[in-house]
């Protein structure tokens, strides 16, 4: 069956990018992509229209990576906090996710990042710093350091005991006060015969 060629307008998942020329069956071309504006026949006053569309791809996609690549460096200087809640343990409810990050993001530094582009191998369940990859642009990948803390303060951890000087004891010694109370116990009377 033969293929409609046409010029695309705008990215179309799965088939190009703004300004391609390709080759589409003439039923996708005539009832989806050309009603909705995602691309136009291919035609000689179309093929002119051609040049002014790959010279304003280059000049968005230029003006993309400088942008991205100064975020990139921007975020790679900065921790971003993330205040969650914790248990008494220290154990976080749920977990700190892209999405999450995302919209720190934009509160901390109104940086707006699709949380898409934030690259999570597995939700962050702990407290502490971590690390995680940004992927902004093909060509821009940052590393944004994130450090989760507790909205819950936690307890102090429990001061040992001072040790006494006669407390120690030796491998396999049995404690005073439990020598003490066994030697207290009544004798058992012999069973009358």
């Amino acid at each position: 069956m033969a293929k409609t060629e046409l010029i695309l307008i705008k990215n179309v998942v799965g088939l190009g990018g703004e300004a391609d020329q390709v080759k589409v069956a003439p039923g996708y071309a005539r009832n989806f992509l050309i009603p909705r504006g995602l691309a136009i026949p291919l035609t000689g006053a179309n093929k002119r229209r051609l040049e002014v569309l790959k010279q304003r791809r280059a000049e968005r996609e230029t003006h993309d990576l400088n942008s991205m690549s100064e975020l990139g460096r921007t975020l790679s200087q900065v921790t971003l906090l993330v205040k969650v809640k914790t248990g008494e343990d220290g154990k976080l409810f749920g977990a700190v996710t892209a999405g999450t990050i995302a919209d720190e993001l934009k509160n901390q530094y109104e940086a707006a990042v699709e949380r898409r582009k934030i690259h999570l191998a597995h939700p962050i369940k702990s407290l502490g710093d971590h690390e995680v990859e940004m992927r902004l642009h093909p060509q821009v990948h940052v590393m944004l350091k994130v450090r989760v803390e507790s909205t819950t303060p936690l307890p102090p951890p429990p001061e040992p005991a001072p040790a006494k000087a006669g407390d120690k004891l030796e491998k396999g010694a049995r404690p005073a006060k439990a020598a003490e109370a066994k030697s207290a116990r009544p004798e058992a009377k012999p069973a009358k015969a």
